[in-house]
């Protein structure tokens, strides 16, 4: 992680929050994006950055598309940071 001197936040606290926060094993990040669900045409148009997260269904399974697009952590780590 480098902010390149931009950050509110040192680079330093940002690493230590993000480990606080996030469970960074393979596993858990498989399970935190649920990568195990098709939701591969959706990320071939428009590509997979910047969308809005939405539910789908595929088949009898639903689950949410672009779940790395969810901002639900950011107060908590807003707070942990101080700001």
């Amino acid at each position: 992680l480098n902010t390149f001197g931009t950050g509110k936040v040192s680079d330093e606290k940002i690493i230590e929050l993000v480990r606080e926060h996030f469970d960074l094993r393979p596993y858990a990040i498989t399970n935190m994006l649920d990568l195990l669900h098709p939701m591969y045409r959706q990320t071939a148009a428009y590509g997979h950055f910047g969308r809005n997260p939405f539910e789908m269904t595929v088949g009898d399974d639903t689950f949410t598309a672009f779940p790395w697009e969810k901002t639900d952590r950011a107060e908590a780590l807003k707070s942990a940071a101080g700001l």
